[in-house]
């Protein structure tokens, strides 16, 4: 047994895949029952100290709550859902505190969000320090908890790196989001659990939020998170809300638990234009060729769409990135929102035309909330702009300046042929919003900002409801879930190409994720395949002759074959790593199908030329054909040895990658 299998099993013996290798993957009906007894504990008609707190004119809101005006209601939103509705109301003021939530009948989750409004005729108390989240969690006296917490982006191959934590008597853990965009460093998504148990906690907010996890000294862990830094007045009849909590109960393995969480996104969140989920998307870009888009044109792009048509390789979109407006030819002068007819006479709509004819959809690049100088909006609209330094914002939480955007924006998509809005976020916000606050309104901007935020996507998407949003963000720092209620990830990371960061960022965002895409430059299997995710974007030029298109065809129906699996279970099969000189493996399965797919990298570095890994999530009592989409190879073994005895993968070269299928006979 060479030095690598020893390692890997020591792994999984210390805890790497927890719990049983095959376990269904439904919530069982103790899981269902934990969340509601958990949620009518502190939400139901009886309901104890809800999991929330605030300060009020300096007093904390668990001395003060109960004795508040109280009312609840709840109603059926369909047979999976019910909303309820939780008011506290203080009569010397008229303050009220309104917690709108979800409880899910068919999965483990409960999710909230808190509004506050001045129903008062003057300005409110200050109020400060809220909590959206409050609330402490016990385990039994054996074991301890181990939180399960992940990077966000720094555009670095450590991006969605995923770490575990044990926490102690007294030890504490904290997270914070970094200059007001909620995934860069940290990563709102958390995972704790403890012997036999554990909960899934989530902070959905696209701006300045934080979280802390603080072990007492018996068996409890107060969760405690919500908006970094607030401390406010509310004149009257002003609201405010605060970040959307989700809660997901579960016993047993963590990995299981992750992929509970994986069909509930997919079951309640990912965006469904049209009523279906976003298939899996091919979608080229002339960017790295043209410089951004400011040496393209209309000729040259549609060259592009016929080139890649000709070569037998199908868009489902073409990507026409940042640079396409009146930019002076920089793409960072953003705030002119009118096609550059100089380059594009007859408007986008051109090319949109002349792609839908070959069946092929169009996406395009904006950024409308960061105003650079001497821009249409900054000459025409500067009450609308606010924030320090070179480049402004502009203020989504002003109605005139929200209803101007989402008009023009929506008449640009109409007339354009546009059918795929991806929107970028290339400035840290956080020192704007609070340079434009008030001593005692400060994050009161935020608030209003990220709102307007959402609304405008919301708006957006009833206006066009068979349209797709793409976040962006410097690629990823918008991966939140309220974003992702909104949106998919097209770019996930700003760091691309490289193999070994593109293998590992799927490694740790596919936990949380089931759609996330990424850039392809490469011309080799290891190179492409170390990108194969839900959307993969080819960057090839297209006019060159002297690059091998069988083998692109022969990658992207390769791709293409298996990319449906990638809505499936997700198990990673070794651990984490950067070492060049690892192999890295991991299993996409849908069990409802009995198909799926292992996708094994051998690094440059090395050594071993083949890894033994045992699959999860089969039927021990199936029998499996498997095969090795390079050889057609076909392996015949039942679910339990594949599980149990495992599976050896073998690769010669070095660096190289194994795409094997399997389905159950």
């Amino acid at each position: 047994m060479n030095a690598f299998r020893k390692s890997l099993l020591a792994t999984i013996a210390v805890g790497f895949v927890a719990g049983p290798l095959f376990a269904a993957v439904q919530p069982s009906r103790e899981e269902l029952r934990c969340a509601r007894r958990w949620a009518d504990a502190r939400f139901g008609q009886n309901g104890g100290e809800p999991p929330f707190s605030f300060v009020y004119a300096g007093k904390p809101s668990s001395g003060f709550l109960k004795s508040w005006n109280r009312e609840r209601s709840e109603e059926k939103i369909d047979r999976n859902r019910r909303r309820f509705t939780l008011s506290y109301t203080d009569p010397a003021t008229g303050l009220v505190l309104r917690c709108e939530g979800v409880r899910y009948n068919d999965y483990p989750t409960v999710e909230w969000t808190v509004h506050l409004k001045n129903t008062g005729a003057v300005d409110s108390p200050i109020i400060s320090d809220i909590q959206a989240l409050d609330t402490t969690l016990e385990r039994d006296s054996q074991g301890e908890f181990t939180l399960h917490h992940f990077n966000g982006t720094t555009v670095s191959a450590e991006d969605y790196r995923p770490f575990e934590t044990i926490l102690g008597p007294k030890e504490n853990k904290s997270f914070i989001s970094r200059d007001g965009r909620p995934c860069g460093t940290s990563f709102p998504y958390f995972n704790l659990a403890w012997p036999g148990r554990g909960v899934i906690i989530v902070v959905g907010w696209p701006g300045q939020w934080a979280a802390r996890f603080e072990r007492d000294e018996g068996t409890a862990m107060r969760v405690a998170a919500g908006l970094e830094s607030m401390r406010f007045k509310l004149l009257p009849g002003e609201e405010v809300r605060t970040p959307l909590i989700v809660m997901q109960f579960y016993t047993g393995d963590w990995i299981r638990a992750q992929n509970i969480w994986r069909r509930w996104m997919i079951a309640h969140n990912v965006p469904r234009p049209g009523g279906k989920l976003p298939p899996p998307q091919m979608t080229p870009c002339s960017s790295h060729q043209f410089a951004e888009m400011i040496n393209a044109n209309e000729e040259n792009q549609k060259l592009f769409i016929d080139r890649y048509l000709e070569e037998g390789l199908k868009l489902d979109y073409w990507w026409m990135d940042a640079g396409w407006y009146i930019c002076g030819g920089a793409w960072q002068t953003t705030g002119t929102w009118e096609v550059d007819t100089q380059r594009f006479p007859r408007g986008l709509r051109a090319i949109s035309d002349h792609a839908h004819k070959k069946g092929v959809k169009i996406i395009t690049w904006f950024e409308p909330e960061r105003v650079a100088p001497d821009t249409w909006i900054q000459k025409n609209h500067p009450e609308w702009l606010f924030g320090i330094g070179l480049y402004k914002l502009l203020n989504l939480g002003n109605p005139d300046a929200l209803q101007w955007l989402t008009d023009h924006i929506d008449r640009l998509i109409t007339e354009q042929g546009i059918d795929l809005y991806r929107q970028d976020f290339n400035i840290d916000p956080l020192s704007h919003w609070r340079s434009n606050d008030s001593e005692d309104r400060q994050g009161i901007t935020e608030i209003k900002y990220v709102t307007g935020y959402l609304a405008y996507w919301d708006e957006l998407r009833r206006r066009h409801r068979d349209m797709l949003i793409d976040s962006c963000a410097s690629g990823g720092h918008r991966n939140d879930l309220e974003s992702m209620r909104r949106a998919i990830p097209l770019l996930r990371s700003d760091y691309i190409f490289e193999p070994v960061g593109q293998q590992c960022h799927t490694y740790g965002l596919s936990f949380w994720l089931p759609f996330h895409g990424t850039g392809v430059k490469a011309l080799d299997a290891y190179g492409f395949r170390s990108t194969m995710c839900s959307g993969i974007i080819p960057c090839w030029d297209v006019r060159r002759t002297d690059i091998d298109y069988g083998l692109l065809r022969r990658l992207t129906t390769q791709w293409r074959e298996i990319a449906s699996n990638y809505y499936g279970d997700y198990y990673p099969l070794t651990p984490y790593s950067l070492d060049n000189s690892r192999w890295i493996v991991w299993q996409f399965d849908r069990p409802e199908a009995g198909r799926g797919v292992v996708q094994a990298f051998r690094r440059a570095d090395c050594a071993d030329d083949s890894i033994t890994v045992n699959l999860r999530g089969l039927d021990p009592k199936a029998s499996y054909s498997l095969t090795d989409v390079d050889t057609d190879v076909v392996r015949r073994m039942n679910g339990e040895e594949l599980m149990i005895k495992g599976i050896e993968i073998r690769l010669t070269d070095k660096p190289a990658a194994a795409v094997i299928t399997y389905r159950g006979n």
